[in-house]
């Protein structure tokens, strides 16, 4: 059975973030931001180089699936409608209808995820990585659903303890 899990920055510190991903036997770490930075001193851990160096240090590869990012318009949508709503990135539960139903016709559609599937490490698992907290809130999630419908991989999310 073919494992995956997803896995965000927000709700972890580095150390919290690393152990977490030792504790699920991740092997490989896949991360599909767009821009690969987070803002906040909190969160420096988690900006591209910083977290390349940590993972190598603990063992785990790393690519970067730009591929699977949500373009700067789509993101500019999901704003929009976080604003509309009152809620901050950082609190946002879920996606907005017209945000998952354009990731999916714009990104998801055309993403050829069989070269992830067949990356998936032979010992231990790989994790979705983006930065939001909750999956649901996430791109990562529809990329887990249709990993999960297409190629029957298992998906677990990993969420801060």
């Amino acid at each position: 059975m073919r494992r995956m899990m997803t896995i965000g920055v927000y709700g972890f510190d580095g150390e919290s973030f690393l152990q977490r991903l030792r504790h699920a036997d991740v092997r490989l770490l896949i991360d599909v931001r767009q821009r690969r930075g987070v803002r906040g001193p909190e969160y420096a851990w988690a900006n591209w180089h910083r977290l390349q160096v940590a993972l190598a240090e603990a063992g785990i590869a790393y690519e970067h699936h730009p591929e699977l990012a949500p373009t700067t318009e789509l993101r500019m949508l999901q704003y929009a409608e976080d604003d509309r709503r009152g809620v901050g990135k950082r609190s946002r539960r879920e996606l907005a209808a017209e945000y998952i139903r354009r990731y999916t016709t714009e990104i998801l559609d055309r993403a050829d995820l069989a070269p992830i599937v067949s990356a998936l490490p032979s010992r231990g698992t790989a994790a979705l990585f983006c930065v939001e907290r909750d999956p649901e809130a996430c791109h990562r999630s529809l990329i887990a659903r249709r990993l999960a419908e297409r190629h029957r991989v298992t998906i677990e999310h990993l969420r801060p303890r």
